[in-house]
């Protein structure tokens, strides 16, 4: 039996990414690392640039910004020419420094052999919170002390699982009853928190807001986005209710990361809207997993809400996890002359009622 679970073992990869550190993925027979382009040093890079063979991993997102066709669907693996450099690579993943690097092909994408060391390659990217570019080489043996992974760690893993490992009264300006709960995920991602107001009742429908971590927003008055004073109204009115809950998921940036989230805004800052802006990220529309919330509302006993939201897929995700909706809240609060075109993207693109 191995010492580490598959979840451990996925956690830990994703970890020594963001070091800069290669991982290696045995799938059939084959033997790969795969690396970060982010955090890739020119150290790491001459070790791997010696072996030859190196390809590039992008999603089809980013492809599309680079106009290269997605031969595998979902994303493309372009062949490293030997005499590029790491400013080259660096270019090609991060959209954010486009303007100053104008020409990057023409590019060789394979067609045919194995794709799923590249895929698997960027959902640890992604999971790292890092931008969603890997470099992939086939190589004979993994060097001693990198991590490994195999496919059926992938598939082992499963659904990520959260578990309460503390609680406690917290009194609040909304409501002296307030309490706490902090659930922590199986696979060492961020902790995700519940805040309790009043004592609701488990056999009625309860009044939540499903709120995403926005540091801009909630803590620094940022006006770009309308998240701080969402969650204010939300606190505010679950307060003057007597009862409720708001479940505070960190994940930021719609589940980019605050980091990506800087460079989308870079990019908005060039004229893309908010969806393009993590388009061209590498990114899709909404990289958030809502089941995590329905996961907390189950654990403290609830079956049946009355939702404070804006958004129809947040409705959608709640029923599918197995809550009964009884009631979509609105929530309309926060336009502001900065944030006018933002919220109508919302609407456009991404279904918000507003």
């Amino acid at each position: 039996m191995s010492a580490l679970t598959a979840s451990e073992r996925i956690a830990r990869a994703a970890h020594d990414l963001r070091l800069g550190l290669p991982v290696g993925v045995q799938l059939e027979g084959s033997v790969w690392l795969v690396a970060s382009v982010e955090t890739l040093t020119a150290e790491r890079w001459q070790f791997l640039q010696k072996r030859g063979g190196l390809q590039l991993a992008l999603t089809a997102r980013r492809s599309e910004t680079l106009r290269i066709v997605p031969y595998d669907g979902d994303l493309s693996r372009i062949m490293v020419p030997k005499d590029s450099g790491l400013g080259w690579l660096k270019a090609l993943a991060d959209p954010s420094i486009d303007l100053l690097n104008p020409l990057k092909g023409p590019f060789k994408s394979l067609r045919g052999g194995p794709a799923d060391p590249h895929r698997l390659a960027i959902h640890l990217c992604k999971k790292a919170h890092l931008l969603p570019a890997a470099l992939v080489i086939e190589v004979e043996q993994i060097e001693a002390g990198f991590s490994v992974l195999c496919a059926e760690d992938f598939s082992a893993a499963g659904k990520v699982r959260l578990h309460e490992v503390s609680s406690a009264r917290v009194p609040l300006e909304v409501s002296k009853f307030g309490r706490v709960h902090v659930f922590r995920p199986d696979d060492g991602s961020e902790e995700h928190y519940a805040i309790e107001i009043g004592t609701p009742e488990r056999k009625e429908p309860v009044l939540v807001r499903l709120h995403s971590a926005c540091f801009t927003g909630d803590l620094i008055g940022s006006l770009k986005c309308d998240c701080g004073p969402q969650l204010r109204a939300a606190l505010a009115q679950i307060g003057a209710g007597g009862a409720g809950v708001l479940l505070y998921m960190n994940q930021e940036g719609r589940g980019i990361g605050l980091a990506n989230k800087m460079r989308a805004y870079s990019l908005q800052d060039e004229g893309f809207d908010t969806v393009e802006a993590n388009h061209r990220l590498g990114f899709e529309d909404d990289e958030r997993d809502f089941e995590l919330g329905a996961q907390m509302l189950k654990a403290l006993g609830f079956d049946a809400v009355r939702l404070m939201t804006n958004n129809p897929a947040k409705v959608a995700k709640m029923e599918s996890s197995g809550l009964d909706v009884a009631e979509r809240v609105p929530l309309k609060v926060g336009e502001n002359p900065h944030n006018a075109e933002y919220l109508a993207v919302k609407a456009k693109k991404s279904g918000h009622i507003l």
